[in-house]
């Protein structure tokens, strides 16, 4: 069986899981596919990876809130977008920190929370269950191509 093949199966399978826990949980399904997505992006892959995802995701909650608080509090329309800009530049430079390394990430976690109207108690479980979910989809997919091997050598040799 093929790496692709194996991830598509359990990406398949652990999608509609998720869809019905995010239903049953009262969460937002969308914004965890929008963690998952993170994971798969990351460059960097494993635990490491999900920790990164995960965290880049939730400073991109905060840097939202502070654009949304922070544009409403200026009362200005050009203010708000120079916050934007301000805010946009320290989502990038963040990067800097390992563990801030990964800057789609941070923007993901920033673009669920405007989706969300600023719903970060909403927004902020989803994220972070959603990338649980990637990483299980990928994980238990390389475990499965991994474990299709070994049986077909077994049954070969």
């Amino acid at each position: 069986m093929s790496t692709l093949f194996a991830i598509s199966l359990t990406t398949g399978l652990l999608s509609g899981i998720w869809g019905w826990v995010a239903i049953s949980l009262g969460l937002l399904s969308w914004a965890g596919f929008l963690g998952c997505t993170s994971y798969f992006a990351s460059p960097i892959q494993g635990v490491k990876g999900l920790g990164v995802s995960l965290a880049t995701n939730l400073a991109g909650v905060a840097w939202a809130l502070v654009i949304i608080h922070g544009s409403q509090w200026l009362g200005s329309d050009i203010l708000g977008y120079m916050l934007t800009a301000l805010v946009s530049f320290f989502m990038c430079i963040q990067a800097k920190k390992s563990w801030l390394s990964f800057i789609p990430g941070t923007f993901i976690g920033a673009c669920a929370t405007f989706a969300a109207n600023g719903n970060w108690q909403l927004v902020i479980p989803s994220l972070l269950i959603g990338g649980l979910f990637g990483y299980l989809m990928k994980a238990s997919g390389l475990w499965l191509q991994a474990r299709s091997e070994t049986k077909f050598k077994f049954v070969k040799g």
